[in-house]
């Protein structure tokens, strides 16, 4: 399991675009984790599916809700991962108003989750393999504040959490 201290996996996430960009073409774009985060300050959150209801209703409004004080903190990107593939995430963005703030990124075969070691098999619920709702704050693609929710819960991967690691 990645925890303080660990450089993030080295895997490709995609992102899908709907406007041509600086350097983005239109569609899904991979996104080279090791290179994105280079020399960043990143708030990484990830969580187990797009349009869920934990998810949608207050997972990620408090990440875009927050993006100015998380500027003003000195954090350069928001992350937002899920197993899901980048149409859907792409969708999703549109839903939750994330442009500009949010990057909604698609990890869909779960290498990143597997690679960190955050995988939640809902394979008897019917959804697959996805991802653990987590949080961290990563500089220069290393964790240096990680905060993992228990099964179930949604208490410590919250926006709120992680501006106060950032401010710190």
């Amino acid at each position: 399991m990645i925890k303080v201290g660990d450089t993030l996996p080295h895997t490709t996430l995609m992102e899908y675009s709907e406007v041509e960009g600086e350097g983005c073409s239109i569609g899904p774009n991979a996104v080279e984790v090791a290179k994105a985060s280079a020399g960043k300050t990143i708030a990484l959150f990830a969580l187990p599916g797009a349009f869920t209801p934990t998810c949608s209703a207050k997972h990620v409004p408090g990440y875009v809700e927050n993006y100015e004080q998380f500027k003003a903190a000195g954090v350069d990107e928001i992350w937002c991962l899920s197993v899901n593939d980048a149409f859907v995430m792409g969708a999703w963005a549109r839903d939750q108003h994330t442009n500009g703030k949010v990057r909604m990124l698609a990890d869909g075969s779960a290498d990143f989750a597997k690679a960190t070691g955050f995988v939640l098999d809902l394979t008897a619920r019917g959804m697959g393999v996805r991802s653990d709702r987590y949080s961290m704050l990563v500089k220069d693609g290393k964790v240096v504040t990680l905060n993992a929710e228990a099964p179930g819960k949604f208490e410590v991967s919250n926006a709120e959490t992680l501006l106060a690691q950032a401010k710190a």
